[in-house]
């Protein structure tokens, strides 16, 4: 009886591989032409070697868009190609601006100050600076922060003084300048926030009977942030303290400077302060709320 002659096995699997590498070949072919025109400096979006008004006009036309991102991208791109010139100086502001409504704020505060430190005579400097303010206070403004409304005076208080100083400066340096008046009104603002944020604290010591740590924060308050919204309250913190000291000449004092000044505050009335209902921190959509706000709903 004859044997039937066998394949080997390697004859069989051999032209199995040269299909498939075949077919790799044909899809790299088809589908990494671009990509390797990207690799070798063919893409049809890159601005490489355009003039530069033509570079800027796109980045331009990406700001009238909201496209951030990409006026982002091809300012770059300008600054790059063209490190010096009035374009360059122009791109270099766009570029922070653009950073600024995308959300980057460290990378807008980084370009701003690169600006500063390149340009620090140009005519736009106020500018810079307010919105190097403006960066520092949205920092901190997170999308949770936003959703669950937390008080932002609870949170670090580094980048809202940032902004207070960027925002003084301003004001200081450049009072005539365009941007000084609403500078001004940012830092009435941002002073109500800190001292808010102190007399949080307070309230805290009150409630712990930490009188004589309460009187401190409250003249602290008083002293570092006056005319703030709160100064009443802290007069109001400086009158209980006192009382529970036993400090009647100096809780006397307190209380007749509330009195001519907000005869309304309900601790005139003994319904101050009115700490929150504990319950109310099982809801995560609660929001923070403090005795702060006790009467100001």
């Amino acid at each position: 009886m004859t044997q039937r002659p066998t394949t080997p096995r390697n004859a069989q699997v051999r032209p199995a591989i040269v299909k498939l590498a075949t077919l790799l070949v044909i899809a790299i072919t088809a589908t990494g032409c671009s990509s390797l025109g990207k690799m070798f400096g063919k893409d049809k979006d890159s601005e490489e070697g355009k003039p530069v008004e033509e570079i800027y006009e796109t980045a331009h036309k990406s700001m009238v868009n909201s496209n951030w991102a990409q006026a982002e991208t091809n300012f770059r791109q300008l600054i790059a190609q063209y490190p010096y010139g009035a374009y360059t100086e122009q791109a270099l502001m766009e570029t922070a601006y653009a950073q600024y409504k995308a959300g980057k704020m460290e990378d807008a505060i980084s370009t701003i100050d690169r600006f500063i430190r390149t340009y620090p005579t140009q005519s736009n400097i106020p500018y810079m600076y307010y919105l190097r303010g403006l960066a520092n206070s949205g920092r901190d403004a997170i999308f949770l922060q936003k959703v669950w409304k937390l008080d932002p005076s609870r949170r670090d208080l580094v980048t809202p003084k940032q902004a207070y100083s960027d925002f003084s400066l301003l004001t200081e340096r450049y009072p005539d300048s365009r941007y000084a008046a609403d500078a001004r009104g940012r830092m009435v603002q941002l002073r109500n926030l800190m001292a808010r944020h102190e007399m949080d604290t307070a309230l805290y010591y009150l409630r712990r009977q930490a009188w004589v740590s309460a009187a401190a924060r409250g003249k602290y308050l008083l002293e570092t942030y006056p005319q703030s919204e709160y100064q009443n309250d802290a007069v109001a913190v400086l009158a209980e303290a006192y009382t529970q000291l036993g400090n009647q000449t100096l809780a006397a004092d307190a209380r007749r400077v509330l009195e001519q000044n907000d005869p309304q505050h309900p601790w005139l009335a003994g319904n101050w302060p009115d700490y929150p209902w504990a319950v109310r921190k099982l809801n995560p959509f609660a929001g923070e709320k403090s005795a702060v706000d006790a009467g100001k709903d």
